[in-house]
């Protein structure tokens, strides 16, 4: 049932109200086809982008979204979804969202940086360099780099902003960086984070714990990267690099 006609037989309207309210349903349609009409001649690159997580209200909202991943893209005239071999594209582009892989970079895995050597580092900081040059070329209106705390800023600098995901509605925690020029968007609903305590096997093995000893290997993560560990590698590393939700949201309202 049409929206006016719903709200004319609650309230009882007359039946110019109801007609009044035709024309502010209709304008509204309007004005929405004419939105997406606008936003479809924008063009998003989501590189890195995975699930498109990051760009799906921009998607949701008409915007030509193209996400840029390995194993999500198809070879066309732009190239592969590695952004390493991603050529320069013929139209103008609006905005960029860059997430590398933080696989090498993430505080989290900071005890096995010795171990790895160098040539993990060089790997990353490959896919880093193919983003920035991308936005060198295309020159945006606006772009914006994720990543973990960690040690990117070795390379980038000093973030600009960095953010938790429950200040914008997601109860849980990941302190992410960014670097760009983009508008931050100021928290919309900060809730508290669903945590866990878990005993890391890992930090046994690497420290030698026990586990009867006061050195307890304890950890405290957020729930849902807990139950992360029924999954395979793929799939826990694929969970864990979703942007929040309520933070794209709250970073597509603030850059449009």
């Amino acid at each position: 049932m049409p929206l006016e006609r719903c709200l004319a037989q609650i309230l009882g309207v007359t039946e110019d109200i109801r007609n009044g309210l035709r024309r502010i349903n209709d304008t509204y349609k309007e004005e929405v086809v004419e939105l997406f009409e606008i936003n479809s001649s924008k063009v998003i690159l989501d590189l890195c982008g995975g699930t498109g997580a990051w760009s799906k209200p921009y998607k949701d909202n008409g915007y030509n979204v193209r996400v840029v991943d390995s194993q999500e893209w198809i070879e066309d005239d732009y190239g592969t979804g590695d952004v390493r071999l991603f050529k320069k594209p013929k139209e103008k582009i609006y905005g960029i969202l860059s997430a590398p892989p933080c696989t090498h970079f993430s505080s989290s895995g900071a005890r096995w940086w010795k171990d790895k050597g160098k040539e993990p580092l060089l790997e990353g900081l490959s896919v880093v360099d193919a983003c920035l040059r991308i936005i060198l070329i295309t020159k945006p209106v606006f772009w914006a780099m994720e990543n973990p705390l960690g040690r990117m800023s070795r390379y980038l600098g000093k973030p600009k902003h960095t953010f938790q995901p429950y200040q914008y509605g997601d109860n849980y925690s990941k302190r992410t960086c960014l670097w760009g020029d983009f508008n931050m968007p100021p928290p919309t609903k900060i809730v508290k984070p669903d945590m866990v305590e878990m005993i890391s096997t890992e930090e046994f093995e690497s420290n030698n714990l026990s586990l009867f000893g006061d050195e307890m290997a304890k950890k405290r993560m957020s729930k849902n990267y807990y139950e992360d560990f029924n999954k395979s590698k793929n799939e826990r590393a694929k969970s864990r690099s979703i942007t929040s939700s309520g933070f794209a949201k709250a970073f597509y309202n603030s850059n449009k």
